[in-house]
C-alpha cells in the first residue's frame, strides 16, 4: 500500500490536536473526524492507510465504527484509543480486527513509533504464523515492563488470529497466575495442552499450579522475558 495517510477519529479536540502534532515529524497526510458518523463518511470517500479510533464517542461509538470498517475499507488498519484501564474494551476491539491500541495519556514518541511500524508493515505480505508471533513478541515486551493488562490484550489478539496454537493460551495462563487467579490460569494451561499435548511450558505450569503446596515461582512463559527493571514482580514471575 503506497498510501500513508492517517485518519484520527476522536470527539475531543485536544486529543485530535495532540495526535496530529505527534505525527507532524513523520510528514504524513493526516485528517481528523469529530465523531463516528464523520469517520464513516470520510472512509466512504477515500482510503487511508491507518485510522486512530477512539472507542468512546457520543452517537456512533468507536466499536460500531470498527465493525463497519471491513465493509467499507477492509484494507484500512485500525488502532483503537482507550482510556487507561479499559482492558475489556481493548480485548474486544482487537478481536474485531483492530491491529493495536493506544492508551490515554499518550507519549508522542510511542505514537510515532507505533504508526511508523504499522505503515511499514502495510506494504509487506505477512503470513498468519508471522502475525501470530508478532503479537506474542508484543506481549513479551509488555510482560517485561510489568504491563500485564496490555500483554493480555495482545495474547487475545494472537488467539483470534490462530485459536489452534497453544502458546498464547499458555501465556494467558501465566498472566492470570501473575494476578493470583489460579483457577483461570489452570483453565488456560489445560487448553494449551489440549491443543498440543507435548507443549512443555504449559505442562510445567499446570503441574506447578496444581501442586500442593503451591508455589508461584517459575512461570514458564514459553519464551524468555527481558525485564526492563528489577521490580518485585520480576523475581517472582520472570524466567530470566
Amino acid at each position: 500500500m503506497s498510501d500513508r495517510s492517517v485518519l484520527i477519529v476522536d470527539d475531543e479536540k485536544n486529543i485530535r490536536l495532540t495526535l496530529s502534532l505527534a505525527l507532524e515529524k513523520l510528514n504524513l497526510p493526516v485528517e481528523t473526524a469529530v465523531n463516528g458518523e464523520e469517520a464513516l463518511k470520510k472512509l466512504a470517500e477515500k482510503s487511508y492507510a491507518l485510522m486512530l479510533l477512539d472507542l468512546r464517542m457520543p452517537g456512533l461509538d468507536g466499536m460500531e465504527v470498527l465493525r463497519r470498517v471491513p465493509e467499507i475499507r477492509p484494507e484500512v488498519k485500525v488502532v483503537i484509543i482507550t482510556a487507561y484501564g479499559s482492558i475489556e474494551a481493548a480485548v474486544e476491539a482487537m478481536k474485531l480486527g483492530a491491529v493495536d491500541f493506544l492508551q490515554k495519556p499518550f507519549d508522542a514518541e510511542d505514537v510515532r513509533s507505533l504508526v511508523s511500524s504499522l505503515l511499514d508493515q502495510a506494504s509487506q505480505e505477512i503470513s498468519r504464523d508471522r502475525e501470530y508471533d508478532n503479537y506474542l513478541e508484543l506481549a513479551s515486551k509488555r510482560i517485561g515492563k510489568g504491563e500485564f493488562d496490555a500483554a493480555r490484550v495482545y495474547s487475545h489478539k494472537a488467539i483470534s488470529i490462530d485459536p489452534d496454537r497453544p502458546e498464547a493460551f499458555n501465556l494467558l495462563g501465566g498472566l492470570f497466575e501473575a494476578r493470583s487467579n489460579r483457577l483461570e490460569a489452570e483453565k488456560n494451561y489445560r487448553v494449551a495442552l489440549a491443543l498440543k499435548a507435548s507443549y512443555e511450558p504449559a505442562q510445567k505450569n499446570l503441574d506447578r499450579v496444581t501442586s500442593r503446596p503451591y508455589t508461584p515461582l517459575g512461570i514458564d512463559w514459553g519464551f524468555k522475558v527481558l525485564c526492563e527493571s528489577c521490580g518485585p514482580w520480576s523475581t517472582r514471575f520472570c524466567r530470566s
